[in-house]
């Protein structure tokens, strides 16, 4: 027992200094790994504030290495990943997130969500349609919608995008009323392509019930009515486009022209033609009455109007482009005042550092303090 007794009193010691002596080493290394990875770390964010991203990526895998377990790390690498145009990369980055099994919820739901761009910005969108619609129920469903949108909208799939679209309003994410009202007229212009009356007539309905005030659908009928030569029903569907939009109107003022005159509603056009020009103005306008006058574009006394009211280059091309009458003079001057109005922001000199721009000349530029960058010629002859 004596023997025994000196063994164990000899032990315990030599047994406390190797343990102390282990910890001491565990404690340096593990010390050093943490101090390693930081500074890996920060040498990456260094290299990307600075825009060297071949660096920050190699700094940001190295620190990755040093420590796996860092979720940020990984994002982080996945991110510059994609935004390099590198989406094999970033999509194995957060695969590899999304295989490990002690990552938190909320981090799963992230890298679900980045690995769903991941294949969006590649192209991959049915890969991406089913990465999003994996978040459902979660922290990103409302994002995932709104990229479930936009893809669906990159890929013309109307009925989807209506179908989302209401989900997100039904949601109070915001009014989508015009956008399904869009998709609605986009899939009744495909059912006319077809051929499909019946598909084209419920379409526009719906895009009518959509948005009563979206001016896209009525615009569609009119022409439609139009081309199936039913000029006069097409004449009370460009009315009821006036009266919601007369800004939208501009865009149809010759075709609801040429409907008026195959339906014999001729001063009814020119009523509503000359009101809307004495409210708002416009070319298109303009151009619409001079067909009904059966005077050639440009010649009326209105045009010398809106060359004052507007001195814009296309009425002063439109003017330009028709024989001289008796308004000559005062034709000239409305053009002069619309070339010089349209010639002004032309008329000045740009630093070839920065984009800085001036009327006059400067050897110093005021916005970059570059010397002698300023070209001696203005932006219009460049």
């Amino acid at each position: 027992m004596e023997f025994d007794l000196q063994w164990l009193l000899l032990g315990l010691p030599i047994a406390f200094a190797l343990g102390w002596i282990g910890a001491r080493l565990e404690s340096r290394q593990w010390k050093r790994e943490q101090r390693d990875a930081p500074r890996a770390y920060f040498k990456g964010l260094n290299l990307l504030l600075n825009e060297q991203q071949d660096k920050a990526i190699d700094a940001f895998i190295e620190a990755v290495q040093h420590d796996p377990d860092t979720t940020e790390l990984h994002f982080a690498l996945g991110n510059l990943f994609r935004r390099r145009g590198e989406f094999e990369r970033a999509v194995r980055v957060h695969q590899h997130l999304l295989q490990r099994g002690d990552l938190k919820a909320a981090d799963r739901d992230r890298a679900q969500f980045a690995l769903a761009h991941d294949f969006a910005k590649a192209g991959l969108f049915d890969r991406a349609e089913q990465a999003f619609r994996a978040l459902e129920g979660t922290a990103f469903e409302t994002e995932a919608r709104l990229a479930l949108l936009g893809l669906y909208e990159r890929s013309r799939d109307w009925r989807a995008a209506a179908d989302i679209a209401a989900r997100l309003e039904g949601t109070g994410t915001g009014s989508f009323a015009h956008r399904i009202s869009h998709y609605w007229c986009e899939l009744a212009l495909e059912a006319d392509a077809r051929g499909h009356a019946d598909e084209f007539d419920a379409a526009l309905q719906r895009a009518k019930a959509a948005a009563p005030q979206a001016p896209r659908p009525w615009l569609i009928e009119a022409q439609r009515l139009a081309r199936s030569g039913q000029h006069a029903r097409a004449v009370e569907a460009y009315t009821e486009l006036c009266q919601r939009s007369p800004a939208a109107f501009q865009l149809v003022a010759g075709d609801y022209v040429d409907s008026a005159i195959a339906s014999g509603q001729r001063e009814r056009a020119r009523a509503l033609l000359t009101a809307l020009v004495e409210r708002h103005g416009g070319v298109a306008l303009l151009r619409a009455l001079d067909v009904l006058d059966g005077v050639p574009a440009g010649t009326s006394p209105r045009w010398a109007e809106q060359l004052r009211r507007q001195p814009t280059l296309s009425a002063a091309l439109e003017v330009l482009s028709a024989p001289h009458g008796a308004d000559a003079e005062s034709l000239q001057r409305g053009v002069r005042e619309a070339v010089a109005r349209a010639a002004k922001p032309l008329q000045r000199y740009r630093c070839a550092a920065c984009g800085f721009e001036a009327q006059q000349y400067f050897w110093q530029c005021p916005g970059c303090l570059s010397w002698d960058s300023f070209p001696p010629l203005r932006i219009e002859e460049l």
